[in-house]
């Protein structure tokens, strides 16, 4: 039995459609976000932004008991509200480390579209980066 199936069997088929619905839209959205991370201009706005999304989705992830997902989102969400208080923007360093982030969560969303069983966590990405 893969990730998705699990779900349907503990949850509603409409809660999983839904989360899957959002999680989709939310990996979307963090790619430009992160990429505008090395400019000045919305700066605080977009690490906001981002914080905001890695938060939804560590509530959904959490409520719906995919701790892969709950737990590296926590993780980041942490790591992006001690970001809020540096001065200055995103070093290189984290903005990748970001990039890395949301390739493992678009991994884990194809696992859970396809009814696979979630791929193992690349623990490079536990290592926080340096934000110079």
């Amino acid at each position: 039995m893969g990730a998705r199936q699990n779900l349907e069997n503990n949850f509603d088929f409409e809660i999983v459609d839904e989360f899957l619905d959002h999680y989709g839209i939310m990996l979307e959205l963090l790619e430009p976000l992160i990429a505008k991370l090395d400019k000045e201009d919305n700066y605080h706005e977009n690490l906001n932004e981002l914080f905001r999304i890695f938060h939804n989705l560590k509530s959904a992830s959490s409520f719906l008991k995919i701790e892969p997902i709950s737990r590296l989102t926590s993780f980041v969400e942490n790591y992006l509200d001690t970001l809020r208080s540096y001065p200055g923007m995103a070093s290189e360093e984290v903005i990748t480390w970001l990039f890395k982030i949301h390739d493992m969560l678009l991994v884990w969303h194809d696992d859970l579209q396809l009814d696979k069983k979630l791929s193992k966590i690349d623990f490079s990405l536990l290592k926080l980066p340096d934000n110079g």
